[in-house]
C-alpha cells in the first residue's frame, strides 16, 4: 500500500476525554519550538494507528490570526512527514504543542517536525521493544 500524504478527519484528535488523559498521563518529547505529548490508547477507528492534534498557546500568541497560521504550518509539516512514525500496530494519541514565542518559517517548521517525529518514534520503539 502506498503511503498517502493526507490528514483525514479520522486521524484528527477530537476526543476531549483522550486530550484530558494526554495532559494527565501523557509522556512528552521536545524539539524546540515543538513539544509532543503522547499516550498509548485505543482509538475509535480500527484502521487508524495515530490520532494527532495541534495546539498553540494563547499566552504566547495573542492574535488568533497568528495562532491559526502556526497551526496550519504545524498540520502541513505533520501531514507531509507523518510517514516517519512506525507504531508497529499500537495505537497512539498525540498532541503537538508549539512552545516558541516567534513565528517560524515553513522550512524551519518542517525541519523541526521531522526531528520531533524521529524523537517520538525512538521514544515509542524503546518503550515497546
Amino acid at each position: 500500500m502506498i503511503q498517502q500524504h493526507t490528514f483525514p478527519k479520522r486521524e484528527k484528535l477530537t476526543s476531549k476525554k483522550i486530550i484530558e488523559t494526554l495532559f494527565i498521563e501523557g509522556k512528552s518529547v521536545k524539539a524546540f519550538p515543538l513539544r509532543v505529548v503522547y499516550i498509548e490508547t485505543p482509538l475509535p477507528y480500527p484502521e487508524i494507528t495515530i490520532q494527532a492534534g495541534v495546539s498553540v498557546s494563547k499566552r504566547n500568541h495573542k492574535l488568533a490570526v497568528t495562532r491559526n497560521r502556526i497551526k496550519r504550518l504545524m498540520r502541513e509539516a505533520y501531514r507531509t512527514n507523518k510517514n516517519v512514525l512506525d507504531t508497529k500496530g499500537t495505537t497512539f494519541a498525540i498532541l503537538i504543542i508549539y512552545t516558541g514565542r516567534d513565528v517560524i518559517t515553513y522550512q524551519e517548521m518542517e525541519r523541526t517536525m521531522v526531528k520531533l517525529l524521529k524523537r517520538l518514534n525512538d521514544a515509542i520503539t524503546t518503550t515497546h521493544s
